[in-house]
């Protein structure tokens, strides 16, 4: 492996509502805010950073390539691994959550339940299904 596909340091999200969406991440994730000014929220999950930045700041960082709204529809998944999705979708739901999905057994061997953020961006949260 070459050492510039080592990790993932940052993941950056593009956001209609950046208030709304740290608000979301710290309610949901339970996350204080790493770093934060009037135009984005930074999360740490793990090794990886989940920035949260204003849709209006995205072309300066990917332009010229279009930028897509949350209507676009789905573009992205992440998967978070959790000891018992069905405790965890529980949690999930008290902190206000609406489940897209699940829990639900997957045939490639997991157990899985889907969520959204505010702007769109999808999560997972999964786990092994015990050998049978």
């Amino acid at each position: 492996m070459s050492t510039w596909t080592a990790r993932i340091p940052a993941v950056t999200l593009f956001v209609e509502d950046v208030a709304a969406a740290k608000e979301f991440y710290a309610r949901v994730f339970d996350l204080p805010v790493h770093y934060e000014d009037e135009v984005s929220g930074v999360f740490v999950f793990g090794p990886t950073m989940i920035n949260l930045l204003q849709i209006t700041e995205a072309e300066g960082l990917v332009g010229p390539a279009p930028v897509g709204g949350a209507d676009s529809g789905v573009r992205v998944q992440f998967t978070l691994d959790v000891d018992d999705v069905d405790a965890t979708a529980e949690l999930l739901r008290s902190r206000g959550v609406e489940l897209l999905n699940g829990p639900l057994d997957r045939p490639w061997g997991i157990r899985t339940a889907t969520f959204r953020d505010p702007a769109g961006h999808v999560w997972e949260i999964a786990a092994p299904l015990p050998a049978s």
